[in-house]
């Protein structure tokens, strides 16, 4: 059965401190709704009502196409091992960019990431929690490291290539709001 809580409590800050993965699902008046899976040491619980994570530079750039319209998000972290669990955060999402005067500090909050292209901050209003009784049980390996070496083979001005080829629009031809520094 679900539970609803105004924020974020402790015993959710730690279950999100033990994830591995997390997913963030967002959608546009039109078109598609995007849900992307996300890794690496790229979420923080800044406080009861406050999360944010980083984004690098991917395939696509959805999320950011999105809240340019619609600054709705939901975030999913879903437990594969141990408790069976599945937390979702509610709230609306804020962007931070390279050039942006709160960039240098949200980077701070997380370790270095070439090719680290938005903070996403959000104001959580609600969060629930789940059973996760049909999530399946996986042993966790690691991260990879395909991203860093992806980023490091490509070199600041490859990356900013990329994006400026890859990440300016989204798959249904919104704008992404994509600054480069």
């Amino acid at each position: 059965m679900a539970t609803f809580y105004p924020s974020i409590e402790p015993q959710l800050a730690d279950f999100i401190g033990r994830q591995h993965m997390f997913f963030v699902a967002t959608a546009a008046p039109t078109g598609r709704v995007n849900v992307s899976p996300k890794g690496l040491d790229t979420f923080r619980v800044l406080s009861p009502h406050r999360v944010a994570w980083l984004n690098g530079t991917g395939s696509g750039n959805e999320t950011a196409a999105h809240t340019q319209q619609d600054p709705r998000m939901t975030i999913m972290f879903c437990s594969v091992e141990g408790k069976p669990w599945i937390l979702r955060l509610y709230g609306r999402a804020r962007m931070i960019q390279p050039g942006d005067v709160e960039w240098a500090e949200a980077c701070g909050w997380f370790p270095p990431l070439e090719g680290a292209r938005q903070v996403f901050v959000v104001d959580v209003d609600e969060c629930q929690t789940s059973c996760g009784f049909g999530v399946p049980l996986y042993d966790y390996a690691g991260q990879r490291d395909l991203m860093a070496k992806w980023a490091d083979n490509k070199g600041p001005e490859g990356i900013l290539d990329y994006q400026r080829k890859k990440n300016e629009r989204s798959i249904d031809g919104f704008d992404a709001g994509l600054r480069q520094a």
